[in-house]
């Protein structure tokens, strides 16, 4: 369900990435905007990006950690401790 969930959203994330560079190009065309306005706003865009998924990783990360201890339920290092 995660997977499909992370799935999800990068696709929605491609689709706008998609979006976002016909409407520069289109403002490229009208002579609103110039070639490297155009790869900066886009560069700005994939660092925000990617500092977002990053966020949301370790959000996810702790959210997880926190259902496995309320949950009670073993954790790696739980059962690596009961072997001989």
């Amino acid at each position: 369900m995660l997977k499909e969930l992370f799935y999800t959203g990068m696709g929605g994330a491609l689709l706008i990435k998609e979006k976002v560079e016909e409407e520069l190009k289109k403002l490229e065309e009208k002579g609103k905007l110039n070639a490297d306005e155009s790869k900066s706003f886009l560069e700005n865009l994939k660092t925000k990006g990617e500092n977002e998924e990053t966020r949301l990783k370790e959000e996810l990360k702790t959210a997880i950690k926190e259902v496995i201890e309320e949950l009670g339920l073993a954790t790696k290092k739980d059962i690596e401790a009961l072997k001989p």
